[in-house]
């Protein structure tokens, strides 16, 4: 199979679709792959480690395009690459389609083979190919949201860990996934206080076992999202429904009552956001306030360490780039259910179940539309 890994082009996005090393292995079994000059330049890969890597280089995405059985990327597709899809080409990207119609629509006009990596699961119903992204933006969720609360941003002046004498600063974390808990670790190493809330007893229990006495772990009910929010200083959006819109767990009337200088960190906002008062902001201009809270809401967080997420996210995604291209994506989405599971579109049907739901589209199941 031939292989192409553009250049992102979402604003401040500097990961890549394959790392040298990956490319290497698709090579290894008989695959070719073509990269777009300077794809991974920002971050350290050069053209020449591909080309040592065994990867041709060319001088534009839409030469990349036009040359690839498969597009390998990190984010969804941005309008002017919808045009350089075609008709049965498979995508495997990031996709977050729910919230985005523009993009889906896209996609189905196309009629391409789009695989989203965030629906792929795994035999425990786990999302590997989400979580490596997850690790990296629950973390940066502490660090973005403690740097959100200095004075000079517009927040409190209040630090997370405090100093003898003067309390640490209240984090609460809405939601107990792969985010919430990295979230948890890291605000937790910052010796602030710290509540995960999420409607999961199990889960609850799970990280109240891994953490023990010092992570407050809460059940949510309205009542007790709305008591911890709003004494909140620092609240990571956590919340993930797989293909689906996030819920809105915060309400604008919750975020007017918070206290002033406040900070909102919604790490949902690719999927919509969980917090009512949520719109996506980039990392050129990361925040703003509304009703005195800051809110930082970037759809791709995990960018702005693009080196260490690009290796994570590769490490995740090699061996199923792998499966596709050595199988064929008919052979390899009939032979593992979970990787069918990341089909949303297929030659302009879409086959995502919470994607169809969202906005109100004919769905066809993935089967079917494999044997049509």
């Amino acid at each position: 199979m031939h292989i192409g890994v553009p250049k992102e082009i979402k604003t401040h996005e500097y990961r890549v679709g394959m790392t040298p090393s990956s490319v290497r292995e698709a090579v290894h079994h008989g695959h070719t792959v073509t990269v777009e000059s300077a794809a991974g330049q920002v971050i350290g890969l050069e053209d020449e480690d591909y080309r040592a890597a065994g990867a041709r280089i060319a001088p534009s995405a839409k030469e990349v395009f036009a040359a690839a059985d498969m597009i390998v990327k990190v984010k969804e597709p941005q309008p002017s690459e919808y045009g350089l899809l075609r008709e049965g080409q498979v995508l495997f990207t990031y996709l977050h389609l729910a919230p985005d119609p523009e993009q889906t629509k896209g996609l189905l006009d196309s009629g391409c083979v789009a695989i989203a990596y965030e629906t792929v699961t795994d035999d425990r119903g786990g999302l590997p190919l989400l979580a490596p992204m997850s690790e990296v933006a629950g973390r940066m969720s502490i660090q973005v949201g403690a740097h959100c609360l200095e004075i000079e941003k517009g927040g409190r002046g209040q630090l997370l860990g405090g100093v003898p004498g003067v309390p640490a600063a209240k984090v609460v974390i809405l939601g107990g996934g792969s985010v919430g808990t990295n979230a948890a670790r890291m605000a937790m190493g910052l010796e602030a206080s710290v509540t995960v809330i999420d409607k999961s007893l199990r889960r609850l229990n799970e990280l109240d076992m891994q953490f023990g006495a010092t992570l407050n772990t809460i059940f949510a009910t309205i009542d007790t999202v709305e008591e911890h929010v709003l004494s909140a200083d620092l609240v990571v959006g956590a919340v993930l429904i797989p293909g689906a819109t996030a819920p809105r767990i915060v309400s604008e009337d919750m975020v007017k009552a918070m206290r002033r200088g406040a900070v909102i960190v919604d790490v949902s906002i690719d999927q919509g956001g969980c917090i009512e008062t949520s719109r996506p902001t980039t990392h050129a201009d990361p925040t703003y306030i509304l009703h005195d809270v800051v809110h930082y809401c970037v759809s791709n967080m995990p960018g702005a360490m693009a080196r260490t997420a690009t290796f994570a996210l590769n490490n995740a995604t090699l061996p199923f780039i792998l499966v596709l291209a050595d199988k064929g994506y008919r052979a390899a989405l009939r032979a593992d259910p979970h990787l069918a599971n990341g089909l949303n579109v297929h030659e302009g049907q879409l086959t995502q179940p919470a994607v169809a739901e969202e906005l109100k589209l004919d769905f066809v199941p993935v089967a079917e539309a494999l044997d049509a």
